[in-house]
């Protein structure tokens, strides 16, 4: 006899595509805007480059089919809140600003962000521009001409903006017919909105997988702080971020321009000041290199542990900037590897003496990470650190 499992009766009986719907790009900004529409806490950080904003841009002007679907999860109940920031700064949303009509973002983040930093203006997209004799959107950064419109000026949420201008450079007669359509069109531009409502957190991170998975695939790492449910804590804002922007704030954000290591290279940075927290003794792949990630015992501390990880990791990465600025070592500097091994040693070793100074020039100036295998890398580190790990243990 074969017994019918009633889940079946019950799945086949609810059809969540008949909750879809449609909402233009500038009513979803407008709720953005008024936080309305806001992003879940475990959500990964923006990692679009701008030429993967473009693109977006472009395919929305230019394409003969719609945009992929955005993935919505309606809150209606309070008991399944999961904590909310905001898009693009990520804010915390307070519970009590959340009401039942809240929707929150399971999947579409980075082209709802291209699209409402276009609306804002925002200083992200100073260098993309509407080429309207090339007919694109492009990057441009230098050599400007009368021909580019500025994207936040184009797609701004006030209208006047464009005009005013247009006005200023005597194009109106010329240009504003036409931007006025290109506007209107990238402005009512439909995205197809799928609902589902009251997902719990795991029921949430699981549909964005599925997402995730079946297209542009994240990275097991990105997807792996995806589930760090530490609501008090945000990885991005309070490590991921404030590593990037030191990075840059020293002029080696050069170094750190790929995609796949925007997240790799901050938490290979973590091993050295996590063996150090943890007081383990050092391990050679706890080396600080992409493939020694160690997310899984990462995203298991407390949250203590975690923050003393990750105050130890950022004071690290400071002193060694600044070493590579002090004694003028930024020419050798080549490529991340060397700031993520001095940032290792200085988890190790909080104060220099002079003779530590002058092994660490030495270092900067006769080490070579050119075609190195792992095994090497990690050899690389422990003769770093050889004598101050030694006395930690």
């Amino acid at each position: 006899m074969v017994r019918i499992n009633n889940k079946i009766n019950v799945a086949a009986a609810f059809n969540p595509t008949k909750k879809s719907h449609q909402l233009s790009i500038f009513d979803m900004c407008n709720n953005i805007k008024d936080n309305r529409i806001t992003l879940p806490l475990y959500q990964r950080d923006l990692s679009w480059t701008l030429s993967k904003s473009v693109s977006l841009l472009n395919y929305q002007l230019f394409g003969k089919a719609p945009v992929a679907p955005i993935s919505i999860n309606q809150i209606s109940d309070m008991s399944t809140l999961v904590p909310q920031v905001s898009f693009i700064d990520r804010e915390l949303i307070p519970k009590e600003d959340i009401n039942t009509s809240h929707q929150s973002v399971v999947d579409g983040q980075q082209r709802l962000s291209t699209n409402y930093k276009a609306f804002i203006n925002h200083e992200d997209f100073k260098n993309i521009y509407l080429d309207v004799s090339a007919a694109r959107f492009k990057i441009v950064t230098t050599n400007y001409k009368d021909q580019h419109i500025p994207v936040g000026i184009l797609l701004n949420q006030d209208q006047n903006i464009l005009l005013k201008y247009l006005e200023e450079k005597n194009l109106v007669n010329k240009l504003y017919p036409t931007l006025l359509n290109v506007r209107s069109k990238l402005s009512s531009y439909n995205y197809t909105i799928n609902i589902a409502e009251n997902l719990t957190e795991d029921e949430q991170i699981e549909w964005f997988e599925v997402l995730n998975n079946a297209g542009s695939r994240v990275t097991a790492l990105q997807m792996s702080f995806s589930k760090l449910k530490l609501h008090d804590f945000d990885i991005y804002t309070d490590y991921v971020t404030p590593f990037k922007e030191l990075i840059t704030s020293y002029g080696f954000d050069e170094h750190f321009s790929p995609f796949t290591t925007n997240v790799s290279y901050p938490v290979a940075s973590l091993n050295p000041a996590y063996e150090v927290v943890m007081k383990q003794s050092h391990k050679s792949n706890y080396a600080p290199i992409p493939s020694d990630t160690k997310q899984s015992q990462i995203t298991n501390l407390d949250i203590t542990n975690l923050r003393n990880i990750i105050d130890l990791s950022l004071d690290s990465l400071k002193q060694s900037l600044e070493f590579l600025t002090d004694y003028d070592l930024s020419d050798f500097i080549d490529r991340m590897d060397y700031i993520l091994y001095l940032t290792g040693y200085f988890a190790f070793h909080q104060e220099l003496t002079n003779e530590n100074v002058n092994y660490l020039i030495d270092w900067v100036k006769e080490i070579d990470f050119t075609n190195q295998s792992n095994g090497a890398r990690r050899s690389i580190f422990e003769e770093l650190i050889r004598d101050e790990y030694e006395s930690h243990e």
